[in-house]
């Protein structure tokens, strides 16, 4: 397997600024099912699998979360997110970022806790063909962040050891499935978590968005 630094992104509120409106869309989704759960206590989920989700939602409203409330929910956030497409953006320095890293042989991929059928407006609002672009979502792995299913995919999908990749997630769940699978985590603030609570849960250094990255991907072994 080749050794050099390669770079494994998450998607959502780290190269698209899409972050709250998946937020807006599980409201939407959990008071189709009569369940009222603040704004932030989901933000505070985003990122994270769908089972840890219903698990969280278990404890904080005590409802029972079954399999068939689960569906509904996935299917209501996904028509809510996707009503949402043509206010979803990349984050500046986004796809300088991609480019620049193809420019320079450095090779990448995206690894999302999202599925496909979110997933795909994202890439396109990066310039990305969601057939042909290295992405792994939910859809392909048995369990998503904090594990670190995702970034093992995505490392076996372009051939490196996970060892040797650098993770760049927005929040807490990326930089923990980062430190399970010893990869090196980089975080951005993009995403609404602060800089101490991507430190403590494992980010080598943390910067403001794709652009600070871009501007500093020297220090974290990008050869440019």
């Amino acid at each position: 397997m080749r050794q050099e630094t390669t770079f494994i992104f998450d998607l959502d509120g780290t190269l698209v600024d899409s972050v709250y409106h998946h937020v807006l869309a599980w409201q939407e989704a959990l008071e189709e099912e009569g369940i009222q759960l603040s704004v932030w206590r989901i933000h505070r989920k985003i990122g994270m699998s769908g089972g840890l989700f219903t698990n969280q939602l278990l404890r904080e409203t005590g409802l029972e979360i079954n399999e068939d409330r689960i569906d509904r929910l996935r299917q209501s956030h996904a028509r809510a997110y996707q009503r949402q497409a043509a206010r979803i953006h990349p984050f500046p320095g986004a796809i300088d970022l991609l480019r620049t890293l193809d420019d320079n042989g450095i090779r990448w991929a995206i690894a999302t806790s999202g599925r496909m059928e979110t997933a795909a407006q994202n890439l396109v609002a990066l310039g990305l063909d969601p057939g042909s672009a290295p992405v792994i979502t939910r859809d392909l792995v048995k369990y998503a962040k904090p594990d670190p299913d995702l970034f093992l995919a995505a490392a076996e999908r372009l051939g490196i050891r996970i060892e040797t990749a650098v993770v760049v997630g927005d929040s807490i769940w990326d930089m923990l499935a980062a430190q399970r699978c010893r990869a090196l985590g980089v975080g951005l603030l993009c995403g609404g978590y602060g800089s101490d609570e991507l430190e403590r849960a494992g980010a080598y250094r943390v910067f403001e968005d794709p652009a600070g990255l871009l501007n500093h991907l020297d220090e974290v072994g990008g050869r440019v």
